[in-house]
C-alpha cells in the first residue's frame, strides 16, 4: 500500500503590502519606477528629435492629450519617487564630522535644498 503525503502550501496573499503603510509605499514607489523609465525616454525621444531636426513631429505627438496625461502622471510619480529616495538617504548613509553623527533631519534637509536649487537652476535656464 503506498501512501502519499502532500506538502503543506499555504495560500499566498496578494495584497500583502495593503496590511502595513510602510509596505504600500515602498510598492507603491518601486511602481513609480515605470513612470521614471518614461520620463527618461521621453527625453530621449526629445534629443533624438531635436538632433535630427524633427521637432514638429515630435511636437505634434507631445500634444496629444494621452501624451500631456501620461506626462503629468509621470511627473507626480517622478516627484514622489524622488522625495521618497531623499527621504530613504539618511537610512543608507551615516555621516559623521569629528565623530559627531549628523542627524537623519540634517541630512534629509540639505538632500532637498540641493533638489529646489538644481530644480531652479533648470527652471532659470529653460525659462530665460
Amino acid at each position: 500500500m503506498s501512501e502519499t503525503t502532500r506538502t503543506y502550501r499555504p495560500r499566498r496573499d496578494r495584497v500583502w503590502f495593503l496590511r502595513s503603510r510602510a509596505y504600500t509605499i515602498f510598492v507603491i514607489r518601486e511602481l513609480t519606477s515605470v513612470f521614471v523609465a518614461w520620463t527618461i525616454a521621453y527625453l530621449l525621444l526629445l534629443v533624438a528629435a531635436a538632433l535630427d531636426g524633427a521637432l514638429p513631429a515630435f511636437s505634434a505627438f507631445a500634444a496629444q492629450p494621452w501624451v500631456i496625461a501620461l506626462n503629468l502622471v509621470a511627473l507626480a510619480a517622478t516627484a514622489f519617487h524622488s522625495v521618497t529616495f531623499l527621504n530613504l538617504a539618511p537610512k543608507a548613509t551615516v555621516v559623521r564630522l569629528d565623530g559627531w553623527r549628523v542627524p537623519a533631519f540634517m541630512i534629509q534637509g540639505g538632500n532637498h535644498t540641493a533638489w529646489l536649487l538644481v530644480s531652479a537652476v533648470l527652471f532659470w535656464v529653460v525659462t530665460r
